[in-house]
């Protein structure tokens, strides 16, 4: 049984690809915490946080650090928990993939259409530009459930079984890697990405053409950038580590409790960078670069 991943085999996977795809849900199943427990003390106002999370099983989350939305993608659509109750973004499709681009509004998405909605399954790649209000197919529709996305400079890194790299969105070329990672993590103004895995942290400076793994770093099973040079990452039992070089080297921070499901950061004002993570405690932030978090919702 795998350590950790977010993947589940569907049909447009080939045989082979699918038998090797054999993914525990952990990162849609959250763990066997208590609800309540952040850092490991109680807390209401996570219990409370928890109760306006739209879904059980996020897949993606945003943070603009302009504005201060909180994006959630899950099964049930996009939502905006910037504040409460969550409100509803565009259409009902299960965002099994989704991360964001270069620009405010702009979002890539895959996954699988919702109930009555007419999209083809899977979605393959669609992009939004109106902060995910309308989605627009740029392709693999019908062939492609992409559980792994990232943008980075050059274009986009995906992962449907197959790892891939496109420079528009619409004409794909595959990669030959050996590993399947659970989160590829990237920033816009950067070619460097980070796939975590099983073995540990694969590491891409040519856009996800080339990888190589990085034998120092800690095994995480989630990861963000908060600026093209400062990466974050989350270790199947909690464990935040920050990394001030991209990925290359890691520091350990503070620890999250409750099953974590998806992660973001942004750029800090006095060198911490902020860190989001959607949980089974609800949507949880830390102000001090990993050391300590709480419920999102409180000042």
């Amino acid at each position: 049984m795998p350590l950790f991943s977010r993947h589940r085999p569907h049909a447009s996977i080939g045989t082979a690809a699918a038998a090797a795809v054999i993914f525990a849900l952990s990162a849609c199943t959250p763990a066997a915490t208590d609800p309540s427990a952040v850092n490991g003390s109680k807390s209401s106002a996570a219990a409370g946080a928890a109760s306006s999370l739209p879904s059980a099983h996020v897949h993606g989350l945003s943070v603009n650090a302009e504005t201060g939305q909180v994006l959630l993608a899950t099964h049930e659509g996009l939502f905006d928990v910037s504040g409460t109750p969550a409100e509803k973004i565009g259409p009902t499709n299960d965002y099994m993939g989704f991360t964001a681009g270069g620009d405010p509004d702009v979002f890539y998405a895959s996954g699988h259409p919702g109930a009555g909605s007419d999209l083809p399954n899977p979605l393959g790649l669609l992009k939004t530009t109106d902060g995910g209000r309308t989605w627009q197919q740029l392709s693999r529709q019908k062939e492609s459930d992409f559980h792994a996305l990232a943008a980075t400079k050059s274009g986009i890194v995906a992962f449907d079984g197959t790892l891939r790299t496109s420079t528009d969105g619409v004409t794909w070329q595959t990669v030959g890697a050996d590993f399947m990672p659970a989160v590829l993590a990237a920033h816009p103004a950067s070619d460097t990405v980070l796939a975590t895995t099983q073995a540990g942290v694969q590491r891409s400076t040519d856009g996800g053409t080339t990888w190589t793994l990085n034998a120092a770093a800690p095994v995480i099973q989630f990861a963000a950038f908060a600026s093209a040079g400062e990466a974050v990452g989350v270790a199947p039992d909690g464990t935040v580590y920050y990394s001030p070089d991209a990925g290359t080297s890691w520091q350990q921070a503070g620890t999250i409790s409750g099953g974590v499901q998806a992660i973001a950061a942004t750029e800090g004002t006095d060198g911490n960078p902020s860190i989001w993570a959607a949980t089974s405690n609800g949507v949880i932030v830390s102000t001090d670069g990993g050391a300590t978090f709480r419920p999102s919702d409180t000042n």
